[in-house]
């Protein structure tokens, strides 16, 4: 097999994996558990799966594709670049994010995801579990989305445009799990902003801050936040 070949296959792999973890590893891991509810040690089980599928994608990378994990070298920049540009990139995100929630709101009239009710629940006080979840988003969505899925797609058809799109479309279609039209398309807007920014600089550490930062925000507001305000929250 060509090494497109490998890419692609890599490709659908990391995808499938990520979305069988988030939509089937609750329901597997209660076959061994038998949790009645979602509590706080499944969803931490539900996390720890992603991890799982981090080590399968580095695993098939090695031994299959045979080639470096980061098909862009990581480049470095002053601790200065970092602060302005994790900054720039949460203010970009929260802003367009909520531009494009209240659109969504004002014509569909869209109700708060019951999934984010039932983490808002998940979450109060559980401070382990918020630092977490949000550590795990980063590393893993951005390792994958960003650093494995967006060049090895401009790799393989040639086009930058392609990679950012279809990579930030993936990144999207992974939080339709939410079950609302904004928890797909803020995430597939952020994923536009991230995916320019890895392609134009090549720094996935600052995305990873990034990422973390916004969920962090996000999930220590829903213990604070009405119910009826959390289909503001970019998660």
């Amino acid at each position: 097999m060509s090494l497109n070949g490998r890419y692609s296959l890599g490709i659908v792999l990391t995808f499938v994996l990520l979305a069988a973890s988030m939509l089937y590893s609750i329901p597997l891991i209660n076959l061994f558990f038998n949790y009645k509810t979602l509590t706080a040690d499944l969803f931490f089980y539900n996390r720890l799966s992603l991890w799982l599928v981090l080590v399968l994608v580095l695993i098939y990378n090695f031994f299959l594709e045979n080639r470096s994990f980061f098909v862009w070298e990581e480049k470095k920049y002053s601790p200065l670049f970092y602060l302005g540009a994790v900054i720039s990139l949460y203010f970009i995100c929260l802003f367009g994010g909520a531009f494009l929630n209240a659109i969504i709101i004002f014509l569909t009239q869209e109700k708060p995801s019951e999934r984010l009710l039932d983490l808002k629940n998940l979450f109060k006080n559980n401070y382990f579990l918020i630092i977490f979840t949000c550590l795990t988003a980063g590393v893993i969505e951005e390792l994958l989305m960003r650093a494995y899925i967006q060049p090895r797609i401009e790799k393989i058809y040639n086009s930058p445009m392609l990679g950012v799109i279809v990579s930030s479309l993936l990144f999207g279609i992974l939080h339709s799990t939410y079950g609302t039209i904004g928890q797909v398309v803020v995430p597939f807007f952020i994923g536009i902003v991230f995916a320019l920014f890895y392609k134009k600089y090549s720094n996935i550490k600052i995305l990873i801050i990034c990422h973390f930062l916004i969920d962090f925000v996000s999930m220590m507001l829903m213990n604070f936040i009405d119910p009826k305000h959390l289909s503001l929250l970019n998660l």
